[in-house]
Formats: C-alpha cells, structure tokens, sequence
C-alpha cells in the first residue's frame, strides 16, 4: 500500500544529442573563444547578441508547413499562432538584425558573436543537437577586399589558438568559378537550373569522403550507397562530368600556379571571369600581408554545402596528424569556413546587400586542439580556507579577499560538517593548500597552512604514525602578513 503512494519522480536523463559541459572543458572554450576575439577586435569589429528564437519563415532555410515546421529546426507555435524556431546558425539572425536595423547601422556593419546553435537532426558520434558557433561577419561591402580580410582571420585565429603554420590550412575557391564551368556545360545559372547546380555542389562537397569515382556517380545518374539508400544524381553529360572533375583536381599549393590554370579551364565565360578576378585580387591582398601558400592556398574542391553562398567560399583544415586515446590516426577535416552571400539580407529589403562571413564550430576546434595539446588551460584550484569557528566568518572571508587581490583564487568552506569533512572536501577538489585558523592562532595573528600535495607525497615514504606525528610534514604555521606571498612562492 505505501508503495502506490509513493511519489512518481522523474528519470534523471539527459536528452539526445544535447551534451553537459563541465568546469575543465567549459575553462577550455572560453580560452578558444577568447582567443578568436582578440583577432576580431583587433581587425575592429563590434561584439552582437542575437536571441535563440527566430521566426521560423526569418530563418529561410526551414519554414513551417500547416501543421509543424519541416524537420531540420526546433520549433514552437507563439500565442500568436507564429512558428519560433530555435536559430540553426548565428548568419540569419545576423540578416533579420542587419534588415530590421538597416537605416540605424554604420554600414560596413562588422560584428562577432558567438552562441549555442540547434539542429534537429538524429544525432550520432560527433553530431550533436546543440553545439557552440563563434562567426564574424562584414556586411554591406562588396568585392574581394572584404573576404580576403576575413580569409586572414581565418588564419590567425588557427595561430591565437595555438596552432603553428604548417599545422592548418586555409583553403580557397569561388562559387562563381563553378558556375563558370557549368556555363560552358549548357546548364541554366537561372532558377530552371537551380536545383541541378545544388546537387553538383552537394556532390563535390563529398569529394573527400566519397573520392572521385563516388562524385562522379553522383555527378550523374546518382550513387547508391553501402546501406542501399540511393542518392539521385546531378544528371550531368559525361563531358561535363568530366569538366567538373578536372575543375576539382587542380593544385592547391602554389596560388600563381592555380590562378594560370584556371584562366585556361574557365575560357571566357562572365561568372567565370569574375571568380578568377576576385582570386586574383585576394592573393594579391594575402601576399602583400603576408600570407604564404602555407597558410592559405587555393583549392577548387572547396565548394560548402550552403546553398546561400554567392563568391569567394574557404576552410580552415587542419593538416597534422591527430591520434585518437588508442593511438589510431583520425581525420578531422574542416574545423570552420565561411565566404561571401550577397542575398540573404535581400529576402528582406528586397535589394541586395553584400555581406561576408566565417564560422567555426568550438567543441569540433576544440577537440583537435586538445588531442594536439595546442591549448594550454591549466587552471590551479582554489585555496580553502577552513572554517572552525563561525564566529571569525568575517576573518575568513578578510583571508580570501587578501589571496583573490593577489591574483590567487580562494574559497572560504560554506558547507557544514567539522574538519575533517572539510579536509575531504579539499582533497576532492584536487586543492593543494589549506589554511586554517582557530581563535587560537587567530588572538596571536598566525595561520596553518597544510600543503596536500606534499602531505600525498610524503604519505608515500613514512612508515609509521610516530614517524608522521614527529614531522608534520607539509604544515606549517606563518604570520597571518606571510599568507599571500607564501602561498605564492609555492602554487605548482
């Protein structure tokens, strides 16, 4: 009988694909985030803000049908009867902010922002429903000059984070140079022809993982996969295929060298010539500044699987080996990317408005930077000062404040219990230095402070609690004036 009363509690359960962050890995963003500012700050640009929730039909990729949003995005109907969905990027927030605000901002508008994005995908290994983007945009001006600066961003946010030239790469193409290609192919640069040229995109955006043979399938007729699943293709002639193909492979080291081939392959058509001009203005702008085919090379395979990109498009890659904990080699791939869309601020306005942007994925830099041992987040835990005596709060919390001024975290023990718990506390917390201090030494204005990770070490070699009880080893009692340089002269 008591049973049926007992109250119904709910399962402790963390949905899928949403992950908890802990103190070590969260210290670890916030290091990579804030190295990715400096550069933005540096360069001039402003910090944005932008809510989670977008009208659905704002965010343009996904929009609600009759009864529910597509799949794709989190959604919700507002006491209005609007769809919300959750943003599932930070660039169309960034387009409704730029239209709603058009007349008010200085224009070129150059912001940074970083936040938590959601897709409602399934989620898997490495694919996560919720995860940190950190972009940076210029909107409002055209031309190659806007992305060659953020292509050098790009760059030098893989050297804030600890990366060294050799170890990534930023790889280069333009959308335009594709369509120039396919110009020559027959195929429509109209809406007619907008959904043939998509898939082109989608199948060369696989070349790393598919290889040409499975591009080219799907450059055609289509491709079926090992599970059976068929992926309707392109439907592209065998000499466009083939043209497409040629246009994927060219080198991607020397820039002059890729820029010659491609006056070659690309001929006289208009979209054509403008993507080799805009390549041609960015290397000219990359090497005045600096920037060496070993930090930014031009790659023709470089597509994005976006369809909102109008020109120039790039990837920051790594290109160092990377272990998993087994010691198997594992490919990370591209770790950001971005490039020019020209008409996502149009679906608003009605005119176009030229804009530029990069993006990358924290946890996913992250990861690499860590199995890399590129970053360096050694925190070192507080001081705990023990309580004995409630009475001296005021004293203790003097104590602290005395440490954080100098730049030494410390924690005052708030919970109950008596010292020994607080001793467990501390040793749990990995802390390596305990003050305490009872009426006692605080009437003679003196302190005891216990270093743990000695005592561990010593623990080892004394044999005997007579041994241990003559030494008192790692403690030692100081002149309350001696706390914050003692402590000092002795943090590992």
């Amino acid at each position: 009988m008591a049973r049926k009363n007992r109250p119904q509690r709910p399962k402790a359960r963390r949905p899928r694909g949403f992950d908890d962050m802990s103190g070590q890995v969260l210290r670890a963003e916030r290091q990579l985030i804030d190295a990715a500012f400096s550069v933005y700050e540096a360069h001039g640009f402003e910090p944005l803000r932008t809510p989670a929730f977008e009208y659905a039909d704002a965010l343009g990729k996904f929009l609600p049908d009759e009864d529910r949003p597509n799949t794709g995005v989190f959604a919700l109907r507002d006491d209005d009867e609007q769809w919300l969905s959750l943003r599932y990027d930070l660039t169309a927030p960034l387009a409704r902010f730029v239209a709603e605000n058009f007349n008010d901002l200085v224009i070129p508008y150059r912001r940074y922002q970083v936040g938590s994005v959601y897709r409602n995908e399934k989620p898997g290994p490495g694919r996560f429903r919720q995860f940190m983007q950190c972009d940076a945009d210029s909107v409002g001006v055209p031309g190659a000059v806007a992305d060659a600066e953020m292509i050098m961003m790009a760059a030098e946010i893989m050297e804030a984070a600890g990366l060294e030239t050799g170890q990534y790469a930023v790889r280069v193409n333009n959308r335009k140079l594709l369509d120039g290609i396919l110009e020559r192919s027959e195929i429509p640069l109209t809406d007619d022809g907008l959904e043939q040229r998509l898939r082109v995109l989608r199948a060369i955006d696989k070349l790393d993982r598919l290889g040409p043979n499975g591009v080219e399938a799907l450059l055609g007729s289509g491709r079926k996969d090992e599970s059976g699943d068929y992926t309707e293709g392109a439907g592209l002639a065998p000499d466009a295929i083939q043209a497409v193909l040629e246009f994927t492979a060219l080198p991607d080291r020397d820039r002059t060298t890729t820029l010659s081939t491609l006056d070659r392959l690309i001929g006289q058509t208009y979209r054509g010539r403008e993507g080799c001009d805009e390549l041609n203005e960015i290397d000219r702008l990359l090497t005045a500044t600096g920037f060496g085919p070993t930090q930014v090379s031009f790659d023709t395979s470089v597509v994005r699987g976006l369809g909102y990109y109008t020109g120039p498009v790039f990837e920051a890659e790594l290109r160092t080996d990377i272990c998993d904990k087994k010691g198997n080699p594992v490919r990370v791939g591209s770790i950001g990317g971005g490039g020019r869309y020209d008409d996502l601020v149009s679906r608003f306005r009605g005119q176009t408005v030229p804009a530029t942007g990069f993006s990358f994925g924290v946890s996913r830099f992250l990861s690499a930077l860590e199995r890399l041992h590129a970053l360096k987040t050694k925190v070192l835990p507080p001081v705990l000062i023990c309580t004995f005596d409630r009475g001296l709060m005021p004293e203790y919390f003097q104590l602290a404040d005395r440490l954080r001024e100098s730049g030494i975290r410390a924690e005052v023990y708030v919970g109950s219990g008596n010292v020994t718990r607080q001793m467990k506390y501390a040793d749990r917390r990995n802390m390596q230095f305990v003050v305490l201090m009872g009426s006692d030494e605080h009437k003679v204005g003196t302190v005891t402070i216990k270093d743990l990770y000695c005592g561990a070490e010593m623990a080892r070699v004394i044999q005997s609690n007579e041994e241990w009880k003559s030494t008192r080893p790692a403690q030692e009692t100081i002149p309350q004036a001696r706390l914050v340089n003692y402590i000092r002269d002795r943090l590992l």
